[in-house]
């Protein structure tokens, strides 16, 4: 199904279950999305490598390869990589934070509203989608962030920083010296300002530090301001 002739993006759907399989893709589809499914791993590896997905919505508990090891192949593969969304059960907590540290977008707990799954897959493919205005480089230092270019360097090298990484630095970036909870990060970067679980943050905010700072336990560049949240300190 197509909005006015056009579909707003490709997804993969991945899940074993063919009912929650179907029912995603069709919500998808009526949505605007032209969608596919795959019911195991390495299924799914086939499907991406055959004809790319802008976003895939991926259930870590597969058959033949799990979720998280199609999750690292498909960022280690030809980029553009995928937006991934995680579709986890409630005890995955810790298969959560290691999805999230490895660049998953966005998860989902089951069992979960279709409809909220296709209003977190139009937050993550918009902010994809995003086209900035040509923003002059914003330097610091050693840093430099390019806005219209999306990339971000250090000293001249290219980080390598997922999707959701680069949006939170670069709106830290465009406003240098001011701080922000975790709930407004939130709202403006995740763009849920109904989300409650702001760990995402903290977890997004250590995996960039890993990739800013020299010393990540003493940051220079996001500091975390205690009692509120976080800041970029321009140097």
């Amino acid at each position: 199904m197509s909005v006015n002739g056009h579909t707003r993006g490709t997804v993969l759907v991945v899940d074993d279950e063919p009912t929650i399989a179907e029912v995603v893709s069709r919500y998808l589809q009526r949505a605007g999305y032209d969608t596919r499914i795959a019911g195991d791993g390495p299924q799914a590896l086939a499907a991406a490598s055959e004809r790319r997905a802008d976003l895939v919505v991926l259930d870590l508990m597969l058959p033949g390869i799990d979720g998280l090891e199609v999750m690292r192949r498909l960022r280690d593969g030809p980029p553009p990589a995928p937006a991934i969304i995680l579709l986890t059960a409630r005890g995955e907590e810790s298969d959560r934070i290691v999805g999230l540290r490895l660049g998953a977008d966005d998860y989902v707990v089951k069992p979960f509203s279709p409809a909220e799954l296709v209003a977190r897959v139009d937050a993550v493919l918009r902010r994809a989608s995003v086209v900035h205005a040509p923003d002059a480089p914003l330097c610091f230092g050693a840093l430099e962030v390019d806005i219209a270019g999306h990339r971000a360097s250090l000293g001249g090298d290219e980080l390598a920083l997922t999707q959701r990484e680069f949006d939170l630095l670069a709106f830290l970036a465009r406003h240098p010296g001011r701080a922000f909870t975790r709930e407004e990060l939130m709202d403006r970067v995740w763009q849920y300002a109904f989300y409650t679980d702001t760990s995402t943050v903290t977890v997004h905010i250590r995996r960039l530090r890993a990739k800013l700072e020299a010393d990540p336990q003493a940051a220079q560049l996001v500091e975390t301001v205690w009692g509120v949240g976080y800041r970029f300190a321009a140097p």
